[in-house]
């Protein structure tokens, strides 16, 4: 049975905000948009929420219809609802974010993208419709998180040097790291294996690796020890 409503409602839409670590650099994963508003322009992954799906349903499907990327795990980040965000009519977007490692990922611009492409956060181009404010705000999520949850080590391969790591958190929370108060306190949590080998990191002497302790994380969190860098 279908209904008659004697007001307007607002369209419901989403949106991906995707970050990546590629080549020790934060970077988030925008299209090109093929169609109009904003032909040409930059944007998140994203699209109308059909009659039959849920929001996490759509940013899936979304997600991989302008990309090729699929079962990412995403985590919603804020509802977006400024009256004229979007210039075709009152749109109402749902906001997703998720942490990938854009390495062995294979993407491919279709549906309503033209192209897709990992920008470096201080390169990001001019974005459509509210998408920079939207940035913003996945960012400080991030910047939040970062420091409270070992969500870093996602970004990260299974094995990492230390200036990696702090290449990482550095360019995460957009400021430098203290290298010597992050090292005391990243070990002190004992979340950190170290490995029995070395990789030649840049120019200095061969360093020495290390991988996650998520075994070791989930003891401290179940006694109650908070994670703060």
């Amino acid at each position: 049975m279908s209904y008659t409503y004697d007001y307007p409602r607002p369209a419901l839409t989403v949106d991906a905000v995707i970050f990546g670590l590629d080549e020790d650099e934060l970077k988030i994963l925008l299209i090109q948009r093929a169609g109009e508003p904003f032909k040409g322009s930059w944007a998140f992954p994203g699209g109308f929420v059909e009659m039959d799906e849920t929001t996490e349903e759509a940013v899936q499907r979304e997600l991989e219809e302008e990309t090729g990327i699929k079962d990412v795990f995403l985590e919603q980040l804020y509802t977006f609802s400024g009256v004229q965000r979007d210039p075709r009519e009152r749109v109402v977007s749902v906001a997703y974010f998720g942490l990938v490692k854009p390495s062995g990922l294979r993407m491919a611009a279709a549906s309503d993208a033209q192209d897709v492409r990992w920008f470096a956060i201080d390169q990001i181009p001019d974005l459509a419709f509210d998408h920079r404010e939207i940035l913003q705000v996945a960012l400080k999520r991030l910047r939040g998180k970062i420091r409270y949850e070992p969500i870093g080590f996602e970004l990260l391969p299974p094995e990492f040097t230390m200036s990696q790591l702090l290449r990482l958190y550095s360019n995460a929370l957009g400021k430098p790291v203290d290298k010597r108060n992050f090292i005391r306190k990243i070990k002190k949590f004992g979340i950190l294996n170290e490995l029995p080998k070395k990789r030649r990191d840049g120019a200095h002497r061969p360093a020495t690796l290390y991988s996650f302790n998520g075994e070791k994380y989930r003891q401290l969190k179940q006694a109650g020890i908070d994670f703060e860098l």
